[in-house]
C-alpha cells in the first residue's frame, strides 16, 4: 500500500510522439497529443498534452504543456497548466508556473516557483470597493 515508486515515469493512456534515445532536436516542436522525449530537445516545446521527459531524456528547453512529467534533466522554464512532477531521478533548473507541483525524494529543483489557479479570480472594479461585512449585532455608528 505505502510502497516504493518506481523512478520511471507513469505512462501515459497514449503517446502521440516519442523522442528516442538517439535523436536530438533544435528548434521549436509544436505537438497537438502527447510528447515523450528519451533523447534531447535544445528549443521551445508547446504541447495541447502532456510531457513526459524520460530518465535518458536531455532538455535544454522552456514547456508550455497540460501537464509535465520529469524524470530525466530539464534545463528551461516550464508552464504547466495542471500538474509538474518531478520523479526521483529528475533534474529541474529553471522557473516554473505549474497548478500542481510534485516532488518525489531525490529530484533536483533549483529556480523560482509560481502558484497558479485555474478557478476563476472575482476582480474589483477600478475604484469600486467592498465595505467589509460586520457581523450581526456588531459596533453601530454610535459606538
Amino acid at each position: 500500500m505505502f510502497g516504493k515508486r518506481s523512478a520511471e515515469p507513469p505512462q501515459p493512456r497514449k503517446v502521440d510522439t516519442i523522442i528516442g534515445k538517439e535523436t536530438r532536436i533544435s528548434g521549436r516542436i509544436e505537438a497537438a497529443g502527447t510528447i515523450r522525449i528519451d533523447g534531447r530537445v535544445d528549443g521551445e516545446i508547446e504541447a495541447d498534452g502532456d510531457v513526459v521527459v524520460g530518465e535518458p531524456g536531455r532538455l535544454v528547453a522552456s514547456i508550455h504543456a497540460r501537464n509535465v512529467t520529469v524524470a530525466g534533466e530539464v534545463q528551461g522554464n516550464i508552464h504547466a497548466e495542471g500538474r509538474l512532477e518531478l520523479l526521483p531521478t529528475g533534474k529541474l533548473y529553471g522557473d516554473i508556473k505549474v497548478a500542481v507541483l510534485a516532488i518525489e525524494d531525490g529530484a533536483i529543483f533549483k529556480g523560482a516557483c509560481e502558484m497558479i489557479t485555474t478557478e476563476p479570480q472575482g476582480r474589483l472594479l477600478p475604484g469600486k470597493v467592498a465595505p467589509p461585512e460586520l457581523p450581526e449585532g456588531g459596533p453601530s455608528e454610535d459606538d
